[in-house]
């Protein structure tokens, strides 16, 4: 059977949407079986996903839906290289239906198009197990107004789509390694208890599910790790063997690099654990992997091994938290630094009613603030000539929050001197309780969807 190459073309909403095509002639290239994933779904950009489909039903998934897709999906189409997405965020039904309309516009054929279901847990179904979920957390239920509940979901639903015919399958919450697992699945027939292939796969996964920050972009720091070529840099692709084994490279004739230190970075990112790495399809030990570059800008990735999944399924839920305020505003030249701080502490009068503010210098304080503001005033004063001043308020009445906005925007005559390049914003608030269900309790599938 041939070897799965798996190639990525996002590592995150927003990311850049120039990435796919070279990944695309990449695939085409070196034959076989082929998969492109993008991965655009982070516990932020769901949120803000619920939101859009709150203001129109027809939206709610990837914005960038358009600009990702329509450059490779005729070519595709022609060289069967299979689509798989989390780009459905919260409205995967309507992706796919915006993707059969841009086949309509390339005067291409349509495609067979699945989506994921069962990842949206915030029904009656689930509200008493949801309730009792998060008393377990610590957080009183009665107190959060749910928007929204999303499970993380495993690969199966992902392969078993495949194995229907799928050539394109539209997610919403699934887990990120489980976008390049569920291919491996579908085409080794691997058991859903094979737990050392799934352990290594969904390894392989997780080294892809970030894009460009394991061929060079989150690891380059000049004169420390130089990367060649950053403008052009290059997306990775992962090939995966019959026993889950994987070899990364990336894109052909870009730039970027990919050697034992990008991929050591990138498998330890996010692992609380490396000898239990809790996904919905399996536990993944990278205790005794080995890490092997074979030619440049090729690395082999061997010895991870896997133990039996966890009984529970992560579950985000996003519950309303308010509206947040937001205002900035510049000063520069002799005195800069002194004047920044005098304008947060006329506004942290002025608004003290209202609730905690927060204020950040940025260039001087910002990274390491509080909202309490006790660390910025323990922070000695200095001589900064080129600060940025931001606040910001949360509220649950839209009327008081748009008061910050109001009394930012009137420091450009009120003082302190010299203020410019005021800048505010309102949006409505997500807070986000991380909690778990019982697996029997989610009920994930998929199904074809039709024009």
């Amino acid at each position: 059977m041939d070897t799965l190459t798996v190639g990525c073309a996002a590592g995150f909403s927003g990311d850049r949407t120039d990435a796919a095509l070279p990944v695309v002639q990449t695939l085409i290239r070196r034959g076989g079986a082929s998969y492109l994933i993008f991965e655009t779904l982070a516990e932020r950009t769901l949120a803000l996903a619920q939101l859009a489909r709150r203001a129109d039903p027809n939206a709610g998934y990837e914005p960038l839906l358009d600009d990702l897709i329509r450059p490779v999906l005729s070519l595709c189409l022609a060289h069967r290289v299979r689509i798989v997405s989390n780009f459905g965020a919260a409205n995967p039904r309507a992706a796919a239906l915006r993707i059969f309309h841009l086949a309509d516009e390339l005067g291409t054929r349509a495609p067979r198009i699945a989506i994921v279901t069962g990842d949206d847990v915030a029904g009656v179904v689930h509200r008493a197990a949801l309730r009792d979920a998060l008393s377990a957390r610590g957080h009183d239920p009665a107190s959060i107004t749910i928007a929204s509940a999303n499970a993380y979901l495993g690969a199966e639903p992902i392969a078993a789509a495949l194995r229907a015919g799928a050539e394109i399958v539209v997610t919403g919450r699934v887990a990120d390694p489980s976008l390049a697992l569920g291919p491996a699945i579908a085409h080794y027939g691997w058991n859903e208890d094979d737990w050392d292939r799934l352990g290594r796969a969904t390894m392989a996964g997780h080294l892809l599910e970030c894009g460009a920050q394991v061929t060079g972009g989150y690891y380059a720091d000049p004169g420390y790790k130089d990367v060649p070529g950053m403008a052009r840099i290059g997306f990775p692709l992962t090939e995966i063997d019959a026993d889950g084994h994987c070899t990364v490279t990336k894109a052909d004739d870009t730039g970027g690099c990919l050697d034992a230190h990008t991929v050591k970075e990138q498998l330890l990112y996010e692992l609380h654990d490396p000898s239990a790495y809790l996904t919905p399809d399996v536990t993944a030990d990278i205790s005794e992997a080995t890490v092997t570059e074979l030619a440049p800008d090729t690395v082999r990735l061997e010895g991870v091994r896997g133990k039996p999944r966890p009984a529970t399924l992560k579950v985000n839920v996003f519950y309303e938290h308010g509206w947040l305020a937001e205002g900035e505003i510049s000063y520069a030249g002799r005195g800069a630094e002194a004047r920044a701080r005098l304008a947060a502490a006329t506004l942290r009068e002025r608004l003290a009613e209202c609730g905690p503010l927060r204020a950040d210098l940025i260039g001087v304080s910002s990274l390491f603030g509080d909202d309490a503001g006790v660390w910025q005033a323990a922070l000695p004063a200095g001589n900064a000539t080129d600060v940025r001043l931001r606040v910001a308020l949360n509220h649950a009445d839209r009327r008081i929050a748009e008061r910050l906005t109001r009394e930012v925007t009137a420091l450009y005559t009120c003082g302190p001197a010299g203020g410019g390049g005021v800048r505010t914003g309102l949006r409505m608030r997500f807070g986000t309780v991380s909690c778990a269900l019982p697996r029997e309790r989610v009920h994930a599938g998929y199904e074809f969807v039709e024009r």
